[in-house]
């Protein structure tokens, strides 16, 4: 910013309303001309004093807590690093061309803080807002209630700005949390086979709809075999992306250990009952024999793979698909089918990020997937996966997690 040309010094005297800067200790390190002016205060007498000093409480007043209130403030942000907007308060300035006397302000102080290379608070902001207008009628006797109300509801709409935008920074924080926590756990795949695979995982725009959407795939047993997993946990924020880390880590052990993935779907159908948040979760799992050359799948209320032939045909598997996972009380053994491919075919696992739309059916969402995965069949996965996510997902960004697997079979 320094290469702009521009001055900041001159900027910082030039601002509108009373700013003043302060150290960790409470003294005064600069105050713009608004400060000086509307304080009644010289810059000698602010700078390198004590803020307490210059602005203690009136002493003849036993009630008086502006000042006390306003160093309450001020440690909040020493000791959050966050900003602290206050409610009107009423202070007494002594006058000095009179002494003895006291003046009544009203003002309205917001307390931001300057944070150093440490991260730690190096510095303090002290905006004020003089009110005492507000509070007085023309005549300089003290206003009526309603000014007095109207201030009040004025100062409390800039708090509720203030709350908000609290709100959306702590928003934020677990929007990079969640999202930390589902890159460490979807895995890059690692397969002993020279199997060609894409995955990719889209986080929604907005910071309060990250979302438990997870992928997994894994060697199996037997032959040339690999299982292929996508699941969907219903809910946002950190809580759905750590029950989408236990289900997922639960999946990928019991499908290298059962007969099939409707037994590992039973599996974690028992284990889901007792993980937080996991309730009505989806998850489709494959299990892709290249020797048989065959596709053996479960479905727990999840959006069906897609299997796209060598000819451009598109299969959707949804012939073993089942209530989403600990939907009863009663668990009963899952369904699960096999279908075969030739060479050529590739395989397409998503969760439902990337076909449905508010107000739309599913089915055109199915739909556009199958034109788009038909006219891009030749692609090798990597070129195919991006192809369908830039078709498919908004230009503005999806509302919901999307993750896609693309095998070539």
């Amino acid at each position: 910013m320094a290469d702009a040309g521009i001055d900041y010094a001159a900027v910082f005297q030039a601002l509108p309303g009373m700013v003043a800067v302060l150290n960790p200790g409470l003294v005064y390190v600069d105050a713009n001309e608004d400060f000086v002016r509307m304080s009644g205060r010289s810059r000698e007498q602010l700078v390198g004093h004590y803020l307490f000093d210059v602005f203690p409480d009136n002493p003849e007043d036993p009630g008086a807590s502006g000042m006390r209130n306003l160093a309450a403030s001020l440690q909040r942000v020493l000791t959050t690093g966050e900003r602290d907007t206050m409610a009107v308060q009423r202070y007494d300035v002594r006058s000095l061309e009179l002494p003895g006397r006291w003046e009544e302000h009203y003002w309205s102080p917001v307390n931001a803080p300057v944070l150093g290379p440490d991260g730690e608070v190096a510095l303090l902001v002290l905006r004020v807002e003089e009110v005492t207008e507000f509070i007085r009628d023309r005549g300089g006797a003290v206003g009526t209630r309603a000014r007095a109300l109207e201030a009040e509801l004025y100062i409390r709409a800039r708090e509720l700005q203030e709350v908000n935008e609290r709100l959306r920074k702590a928003h934020a924080r677990e929007r990079e949390v969640a999202l930390a926590l589902q890159e460490a756990m979807l895995p890059t795949p690692r397969l002993k086979g020279d199997h060609r695979v894409a995955v990719r995982y889209r986080p929604a725009v907005s910071a309060l709809n990250v979302c438990g959407d997870w992928y997994d795939l894994v060697d199996l047993v037997g032959g040339d075999r690999i299982g292929v997993a996508v699941g969907d946990v219903v809910g946002h924020g950190l809580a759905a992306a750590c029950a989408m880390g236990q289900l997922r880590s639960a999946l990928s052990a019991a499908s290298r250990v059962a007969g099939g993935p409707a037994q590992a779907l039973d599996v974690l159908g028992r284990y889901a009952h007792v993980v937080a948040g996991a309730e009505s979760a989806t998850v489709v799992i494959t299990f892709i024999d290249f020797d048989a050359r065959t596709v053996t799948y479960s479905s727990a209320g999840h959006p069906p793979p897609a299997l796209v032939h060598a000819d451009g045909k598109v299969e959707f598997l949804d012939a073993a698909t089942d209530p989403p996972l600990d939907a009863s009380p009663d668990p009963v053994p899952r369904p699960q089918a096999t279908t075969s491919f030739t060479d050529g075919a590739t395989l397409v696992l998503y969760t439902d990020g990337l076909v449905e739309r508010r107000r739309e059916d599913i089915e055109i969402g199915l739909e556009r997937l199958a034109d788009s995965l038909t006219r891009h069949r030749d692609a090798d996965p990597e070129t195919l996966a991006d192809a369908v996510l830039e078709e498919l997902l908004p230009p503005e960004g999806a509302t919901d997690d999307t993750a896609l697997i693309v095998v070539r079979l």
